[in-house]
């Protein structure tokens, strides 16, 4: 029979554990709640002033600790209204196969794509093309030559892109250097649709839209049928921030786990490096630092952009007009300084 005194001692552990828990849960939830706010009004204002002067910029959205604190149209279709969001899309679909992972779609970045590729795969193709995984074709080291750059026109306007992208020689090893290609980005539109025996579009509205709570409308498709993999994606800014959203809160979001565990992880880890801006790049993910604060960023032709800044809770979409051409990337650089120009207060 335990005594008066053990009695007394179990209860003085057992309220010091729930002590530390309530402790704990108090720490867990000032990390969320109690960080000061990024921007005051001047600093808000001083974002607007800084955002007008981009001549070409259509809208931007911030949220900071699950929040909405700041959004403004300058032009175009608004903040919530689709805007095609050209590259970005890559980010996006790589969303989706995270999804599709979790939700048993897909086993793993590892699957071999000419698994589910099947008959897609053209006969007589290097047998390199067996060796290429999903995770390489998300995170652009196919080893194929690319589909993008003075390659695109022909790649779109070939009778099947599939073939096309698969008989293209490869120029380095699967899993080599990045080699920015939205044709394998396409690959992976290609193999959702056969895994999942669904359209990419069904997939991305089940999957992403439903649980995100935003609307995903259709987007062009090859001569196959197939959604364009890696383009032409069309979102609104408020409804990337929710994608932004969901890997700052690593995978969950309203308390529903829609990537698998470990997937932001795995997505911000640099896999290869961007030959044009140094920058690395995971899984539909480019990795930076701006303001001395760790910086996760997608980014479309022209302007349109999705940064995640883990340590400060922000998430911020940015949609503009993608014409003309940003020579050598300038405008991106130009959307680097704004955002560094937010972190820093303003």
């Amino acid at each position: 029979m335990p005594t008066l005194r053990h009695l007394n001692a179990l209860r003085l552990l057992l309220g010091a554990v729930i002590m530390l828990a309530v402790v704990a849960a108090c720490h867990a939830q000032a990390d969320e709640t109690s960080r000061p706010p990024l921007l005051g009004q001047a600093g808000l204002e001083h974002l607007d002033a800084q955002a007008a002067r981009l001549e070409r910029l259509h809208a931007v959205v911030v949220a900071e600790g699950g929040e909405i604190r700041f959004e403004r149209a300058y032009a175009g279709p608004g903040v919530d209204r689709p805007a095609n969001i050209k590259s970005l899309s890559k980010t996006v679909l790589a969303a989706l196969v995270g999804a599709a992972i979790q939700e048993g779609v897909i086993d793993s970045p590892d699957q071999p794509v000419a698994e589910l590729l099947g008959s897609r795969v053209p006969v007589g193709a290097d047998p390199r093309v067996r060796k290429i995984t999903i995770g390489h074709l998300l995170s652009l080291q196919a080893g194929l030559e690319r589909t993008s750059g003075a390659n695109y026109g022909g790649w779109v306007a070939s009778p099947d892109w599939v073939r096309d992208a698969l008989s293209r020689p490869f120029v380095d090893e699967p899993g080599g250097r990045m080699l920015y290609s939205t044709g394998s980005s396409h690959l992976l539109s290609a193999a959702l649709t056969r895994a999942g025996g669904e359209s990419t579009l069904a997939l991305a509205r089940r999957l992403l839209g439903e649980p995100l709570g935003i609307a995903i409308p259709a987007w062009p498709r090859d001569p196959q049928g197939v959604y364009f993999g890696g383009n032409d994606m069309r979102l609104s800014p408020r409804a990337l921030v929710r994608i932004g959203e969901l890997y700052r809160l690593d995978g969950v979001i309203d308390g529903r786990r829609v990537l698998p565990k470990g997937w932001v992880e795995a997505s911000w880890q640099p896999r290869g490096t961007s030959q044009w801006t140094g920058d690395g790049y995971g899984y539909g993910w480019f990795v930076t630092e701006l303001a001395g604060e760790r910086v996760y960023y997608g980014r479309g032709f022209g302007g349109q952009a999705l940064y995640v800044i883990p340590e400060r809770a922000i998430s911020i979409a940015i949609t503009a007009d993608p014409h003309p051409p940003s020579p050598g990337g300038q405008f991106q650089q130009e959307l680097h300084a704004l955002v560094e120009g937010m972190l820093l207060g303003g």
